[in-house]
């Protein structure tokens, strides 16, 4: 039985990971930590991962960028395998998640969906296959309670092209102070906040006379817990200090 301690545990994705794991025989939520404090489910919660005292095996974050440096300490302290799903980090945190991760196993994603990490594959074929000749822009569309813009997502799928472009791309976040002629080597990002949306993400090659356009949507938040799980699963039994993502997730399965 895998023992999970689940950090954002009273948030949206907290309360559909704990739906997830009640119906699962393998894993078992032991703790919660949450800055309120307040207890929604059968476990205990903790506004501070140091009050817990008890063991477990993984961590799942889907918290926010404020807990993370007291979660690096317990998990650092306690050399526990972490799994971060939160997004919106700054560089200093980056750089702290990446020198935990020689000393514990971490697996840090800005999206945990299958289908996006599948995406961001097709995507480096694409940008190989096209590139000088078309342009890229992607827009994403989230919920109007997200913090965080452009998504943690729309940032990976970038970095995906960019990476497998012919030139260095430049991102353009906002273009309405720009009266210029669209650069050739740059890459448009957009950001839509509105209602209820879990999270859309397009990202359009525009050629001459033709625009390529690959696609992904989320129909509810299970997508992204169900991901979370099998990643904590995986950092659970991998053991080494290392920085894991989804990529590694798909290989071992």
């Amino acid at each position: 039985m895998l023992r999970i301690a689940l950090s954002g545990c009273n948030g949206r994705m907290g309360r559909v990971i704990t739906d997830i794991c009640a119906h699962k025989d393998n894993v078992k939520i032991v703790a919660g930590f949450d800055l309120a404090g307040q207890k929604l489910a059968d476990f205990p919660v903790y506004a501070d991962p140091h009050e817990f005292t008890g063991a477990c095996d993984v961590i799942i974050d889907f918290s926010n960028v404020s807990s993370t440096d007291s979660l690096l300490d317990y998990c650092l302290k306690n050399k526990t395998p972490v799994v971060i799903c939160t997004t919106g980090h700054d560089e200093a945190q980056l750089a702290r998640i990446a020198a935990a991760s020689a000393e514990i196993p971490v697996f840090r994603s800005g999206n945990m969906s299958l289908g996006i990490n599948l995406m961001l594959d097709l995507l480096r074929k694409c940008a190989k296959v096209l590139g000088e000749g078309f342009d890229v822009e992607i827009v994403e569309k989230h919920h109007n309670q997200k913090l965080d813009a452009p998504s943690g997502t729309a940032l990976m799928l970038a970095d995906a092209v960019k990476e497998s472009l012919p030139y260095e791309a430049e991102y353009v976040y906002d273009r309405h102070e720009r009266r210029e002629k669209r650069p050739a080597h740059e890459i448009g990002i957009s950001a839509v906040r509105g209602g209820t949306i879990v999270g859309e993400h397009s990202v359009l090659f525009c050629g001459r006379d033709e625009v390529i356009e690959i696609r992904h949507s989320a129909q509810s938040r299970e997508v992204f817990a169900v991901g979370a799980v099998n990643a904590a699963v995986f950092l659970a039994a991998c053991k080494a200090p290392g920085l894991y993502n989804m990529q590694d997730v798909i290989a071992s399965l």
